[in-house]
């Protein structure tokens, strides 16, 4: 599974001496979104692609701490259940029954959570919070931070959450998230904000609140600082780019 904005083009071949054709070419050939490649009934192989899309803003929480590329292989005890999931998304994207898209959705969800899964087991240790939540210490204080986004969240008391000295908590948080505890949850409430705005669901003063800031004014110097705008400039532009975007038609 293909993963990362962009990513890199790649060539899929029987031998490694054929003759690669333009992947645009063939597509144009589908006949109910199926390619056939090869005399029938010869069919040994068989891929099946889709995409699943992130919020630009905060793609980069999960796309950064993958790699291009993830390998499930028949023998890794995942692969029997993403080939079950994925007859089943195939299943519903062929079905005209109610709710199909609904139950794609969350189809896909799952099946990128399996995916995520089958990574972390081929890693020996992941890196960013996918690895330190699997952390005793390390976890439970990204866990205490999230429950708890408003809370003026010192060192020390995350340090007592994750039942370590302050020094050490300090050090394990770097080396496993890669910044600092206090740093990440700033980011994680910018993030949290920006999600907000965009979908304009709180004003302001509420949100600055909401992520644990006395003031108005605190929370525009952070949000300006982490995005690079004022909350009301990304608000505005949020509005904007909603406006634009062509509604269901008739």
């Amino acid at each position: 599974m293909g993963l990362g904005i962009n990513p890199p083009s790649y060539v899929l071949a029987s031998t490694l001496d054929a003759s690669p054709r333009p992947a645009e070419l063939l597509w144009k050939g589908a006949e109910a979104g199926v390619v056939r490649i090869g005399p029938e009934p010869a069919e040994d192989t068989y891929l099946c692609s889709g995409h699943l899309a992130f919020d630009d803003a905060n793609a980069c929480i999960l796309t950064d701490l993958l790699p291009p590329l993830v390998i499930v292989r028949v023998a890794d005890p995942r692969g029997r259940q993403l080939a079950q999931l994925i007859d089943l998304l195939a299943t519903e994207v062929e079905a005209t029954d109610a709710g199909g898209p609904l139950v794609q959705n969350h189809l896909a969800q799952v099946l990128l959570v399996h995916m995520l899964r089958a990574h972390a087991r081929q890693t020996d240790q992941p890196i960013g919070w996918m690895g330190a939540l699997n952390h005793d210490g390390i976890g439970a204080a990204l866990r205490a931070m999230h429950a708890d986004v408003a809370r003026s969240w010192t060192v020390g008391e995350l340090a007592g959450v994750s039942h370590m000295s302050r020094s050490a908590f300090a050090q394990a948080f770097k080396d496993q998230v890669g910044t600092s505890p206090l740093e990440y949850l700033i980011q994680w409430r910018m993030r949290l904000a920006r999600d907000a705005l965009t979908r304009d669901t709180l004003s302001i003063s509420e949100l600055a609140r909401a992520t644990g800031y006395l003031s108005e004014s605190a929370f525009s110097t952070a949000f300006r600082r982490v995005v690079g705008s004022s909350p009301r400039s990304f608000r505005d532009g949020a509005r904007v780019s909603a406006s634009n975007r062509p509604g269901p038609q008739d």
